[in-house]
C-alpha cells in the first residue's frame, strides 16, 4: 500500500495565509478522502486542526442529500470536537476539527482512525440509500 504525506501549515487569522509548517504526517490508505486541511492557534495558544473530508467517489445530485441525511456525524465526536457538514462544495464534505498533537506518530495515528471510521460510515452510507433513488 502507498502512503501519502500531509502536511499541516498554521493558518494566519488575519491575513487567511498559510505561514508555518506544524508538521508532516504519513497516511496510508484512503488519503483520497482528506480534501484539505491547516491548524488554526486557539486563544490559550495550542492548535487546534480544521480537517475537510469528503467522499471517495464524484455522487450524482440525488446522493448528495442522501448522503448528508443518512451520515452519522456522531460516530466521529470520540476523535473530534466538532464536524459540520459544508454543502458548498461538488462532493458531500464535512469540516472537522480536532486538537492538534505535537507527536508525530500519535498524530498519524489519530488521523488514521477518523478516516477509517468515516470510510466505515460512507461504506454504511452507501449501503443505506443504494434503493433510495426514487426518494430524492
Amino acid at each position: 500500500m502507498e502512503e501519502t504525506v500531509i502536511v499541516i501549515m498554521l493558518k494566519d487569522k488575519e491575513t487567511g495565509f498559510l505561514d508555518k509548517e506544524l508538521g508532516s504526517y504519513k497516511i496510508e490508505g484512503n488519503e483520497n478522502l482528506i480534501y484539505n486541511t491547516f491548524a488554526e492557534e486557539k486563544q490559550d495558544g495550542s492548535y487546534e486542526v480544521v480537517m475537510k473530508i469528503t467522499c471517495d467517489k464524484d455522487v450524482e445530485d440525488w446522493e448528495f442529500d442522501a448522503i448528508y441525511d443518512y451520515y452519522d456525524s456522531g460516530t466521529l465526536m470520540p476523535l473530534i470536537t466538532s464536524i459540520e457538514e459544508e454543502e458548498d462544495c461538488y462532493n458531500p464534505t464535512w469540516s472537522i476539527k480536532f486538537d492538534f498533537i505535537d507527536n508525530i506518530e500519535e498524530m498519524e495515528n489519530h488521523i488514521s482512525q477518523i478516516i477509517e471510521l468515516h470510510e466505515k460510515e460512507l461504506e454504511s452510507v452507501y449501503e443505506a440509500i443504494a434503493d433510495k433513488r426514487d426518494d430524492y
